[in-house]
């Protein structure tokens, strides 16, 4: 399947692109995040620690064990704040 990944703030830094289209064969943000980190080192650095990124699917907030089946855009980003 194909899909728009969007990246933000440090993530997209560490990876060098704002958003890209991806064919990936991954059934849920964990395993797309593995393939994501197999390609480059520059992926492999921006996900290192996911305890630090946060994931949306088409612009709902979600988990990293969540599937993919359906889903049209996933964004990275770093932890919200408020204030």
């Amino acid at each position: 399947m194909k899909l728009d990944v969007v990246y933000f703030a440090w993530v997209r830094e560490r990876i060098g692109l704002p958003r890209e289209t991806v064919e990936t064969e991954a059934a849920t943000v964990a395993e797309l995040v593995a393939e994501l980190r197999a390609r480059e080192d520059r992926y492999d650095l921006a996900f290192s620690d996911v305890s630090a990124v946060r994931v949306a699917l088409d612009q709902s907030l979600s988990d990293f064990d969540a599937p993919l089946t359906g889903v049209r855009e996933i964004a990275f980003f770093p932890p919200m704040t408020g204030g």
